[in-house]
């Protein structure tokens, strides 16, 4: 892996891949640097998964050429790792005898397989796991026996189609901080991922839909090419100023707003004049405001305009709703007191207590392991605790019809049938909940709507994309209108613009009085809610408002720009404490306990290892950055 510098390592010139009657990739061109950590990004079919087939030579194109290293990718295919979006190794296999078979297959010496296993096994802190069958390891652990299959026969160019769908915070941090090291090497790396937080780690980013790219460059010239800033309006009553401000339109020079759990994001072309409108707004509409600064745009407002000006925004499918909870608005919904579940010896909850009131929607994050499906499923009554009382709707016994009647449940899992057709699944499902006909067909045509599926209806629902699966499972879910709401990850997988949309209506049935829990591995995500906890090995660690969280984190975060960010990543980050550095595209942050003496203490260990400083600022700190430092510096094993 010694090929970074300027070198195009990727190369596509009008390629086309047509299915039928379909463009799925049209007249693309991109070139990717050797060493580069490359992210493409786009919505469900935008051309993602086939580009990257192309790419690794499974695929041929319809037209034009796609090289590595100046070879056509059919022939580099050797030199080319592939991470597939669903998990492809064998589940029966050990962790050592899945490496093994695929480097076989690589036509890898064994001697040169048996040392890299090794080697990448310790990289990726599985060493001690060689003999655990791949059916025994978390999502973040096959992630990660996933990629050093890719990397046993020592590729050049590595693709990673969606890598962390499903992985919680920890080994997610962890995983790009692997890739970070091997991009040091030299290696290659081109991501496809729905997140936008993981762009913003990438060195380029190209924004794709309907097989073409819309917009290209790094994540700073992406923010810079909006020619808008956004603002931060934290308020006490964020439903109303959400809707003062959608009553203003774009005289008041407002781009977009995006609601969050305790604030809005505004981008706005002219910071004065936004900020003033904005004021105005919330005064003749008597809502205080906390809070309203400018900060920088991130990459989802750029991601949500280019798909605006393509035409491509999601569709608002209003839903039909015939029921009312906002009467039992600030009243117990959902209630867990010294809850409690042991497994033999293991204990997977260990006396978790919280309440969640309806009209509130509550965040449930920890890393894979830390109890939050096992929390979940006392709560609904599909297990018994050990100890500890759970409660839904205030009443004690969880699994009485009364109250099974009171919920949706979307789980973690697919939970949908995926051998009858999608209209099948819905007449199943509304039946189940009692719907009479009238009604059952009006929801099933707004959960089709909804789902982008109109034209699917009959389609074998097992075929269908994980994205719009997921929508399609969030729709069957609410169908009934349930005052209590429990969803088990339920953006895994979904693309910004279809995620933006469903958490729009989550919004709504929380304004509307429904007690929503949420679990989700991705933090940014978790701004969404009113409050969150946090659980690490059972217990639940914190608690409080997104804005509480950060506010009581210790120290400073400091944002550098650098020449050398990933040289950099090496030079300030310490085996005992790496909670404390983390890679973002060009950008470094950096937490330290003092802010003057951390920068100076930081750019003198940058000068000495030839690493120049463009620039630095005090930044914001992130929830990622808030779990981080609770589960590795606080948190409790």
């Amino acid at each position: 892996m010694s090929d970074a510098g300027s070198q195009s390592a990727v190369s596509t010139r009008d390629l086309h891949k047509a299915y039928g009657s379909v463009d799925a990739v049209r007249a693309l061109a991109l070139d990717v640097r050797a060493g580069e950590i490359f992210g493409l990004i786009g919505p469900d079919g935008a051309g993602k998964t086939s580009t990257f087939q192309m790419l690794a030579g499974i695929l041929p194109p319809t037209s034009g050429t796609a090289t590595i290293f100046g070879e056509p990718a059919r022939k580099a295919r050797m030199r080319t790792g592939y991470l597939t979006q669903t998990f492809s190794l064998y589940p029966g296999l050990s962790v050592a005898e899945n490496i093994r078979y695929v480097g076989d297959l690589r036509l890898t010496p064994r001697t040169d397989i048996e040392t890299r296993g090794r080697r990448y096994l310790e990289m990726f802190g599985m060493a001690a796991f060689a003999d655990r069958q791949a059916n025994q390891l978390s999502g973040g652990m096959k992630q990660k026996l996933s990629l050093v299959c890719a990397l046993v026969s020592e590729p050049r160019v590595l693709l990673l189609d969606e890598p962390t769908t499903g992985v919680d915070p920890v080994s997610r941090r962890e995983f790009w901080d692997t890739l970070v090291s091997l991009s040091l090497e030299g290696l290659t790396i081109l991501v496809a991922t729905p997140y936008l937080d993981e762009a913003e780690r990438c060195n380029t980013v190209a924004f794709m839909d309907r097989g073409e790219i819309k917009e290209l460059g790094t994540p700073d010239e992406l923010r810079a090419s909006l020619h808008a800033r956004r603002l931060v309006l934290r308020t006490a009553d964020v439903s109303s100023a959400q809707k003062a401000l959608a009553a203003l339109g774009k005289d008041a020079a407002i781009l977009d707003v995006q609601r969050y759990g305790d604030h809005l994001d505004v981008l706005a072309t002219d910071t004065g004049a936004a900020q003033h409108a904005i004021e105005t707004a919330m005064q003749q509409n008597g809502i205080a405001v906390e809070e309203l600064r400018a900060d920088d745009p991130i990459l989802e407002n750029v991601f949500v305009a280019s798909m605006r000006a393509a035409g491509d925004e999601v569709a608002s499918v209003p839903f039909p709703a015939r029921r009312s909870h906002r009467d039992l608005r600030g009243k117990a919904a959902i209630g867990a007191e010294r809850l409690t579940k042991r497994f033999g010896s293991f204990t997977a909850v260990d006396d978790v207590n919280f309440e969640i009131r309806y009209g509130e929607i509550y965040g449930l994050l920890g890393a894979n392991g830390a109890g939050k499906t096992t929390t979940i499923k006392m709560l609904c009554g599909l297990i018994d605790p050990s100890d500890g009382t759970p409660s839904l709707a205030q009443d004690e016994d969880v699994r009485s019809s009364r109250v099974h009647q009171q919920v949706g449940y979307m789980s973690q899992k697919f939970s949908l049938y995926d051998d009858l057709p999608i209209d099948e699944n819905l007449e199943f499902f509304s039946s189940i909940y009692g719907l009479n006909k009238e009604e059952a067909a009006q929801k099933m045509q707004w959960v089709l709507a909804f789902s982008s599926l109109e034209e699917r209806r009959h389609q074998v629902t097992g075929s269908l994309p994980g994205g719009w699966k997921q929508r399609l499972a969030f729709g069957s879910a609410i169908m009934h209108e349930p005052p209590i709401l429990f969803l088990d990850e339920p953006t895994s997988g979904v693309d910004p613009l279809a995620r933006r949309s469903l958490w729009g209506l989550i919004d709504e049935l929380a304004d509307a009085g429904a007690a929503v829990l949420v679990t989700t591995h991705y933090l940014d995500e978790a701004e969404q809610c009113n409050r969150v906890g946090l659980m690490n090995f059972g217990k639940l660690i914190v608690e409080g408002t997104p804005s509480e969280l950060k506010a009581r984190q210790k120290g400073h975060l400091l944002e550098f720009r650098v020449d050398q960010p990933q040289k950099a990543v090496g030079v300030l980050r310490s085996p005992e404490q790496q909670w404390r550095v983390a890679l973002y595209g060009n950008r470094l942050h950096v937490i330290v306990d003092d802010a003057e003496t951390g920068k100076r203490e930081t750019e003198r260990k940058l000068a000495e290892n030839g690493i120049a400083v463009r620039d630095v600022r005090e930044g914001q700190f992130s929830l990622e950055d808030v779990f981080m430092a609770s589960v590795e510096r606080e948190g409790v094993a």
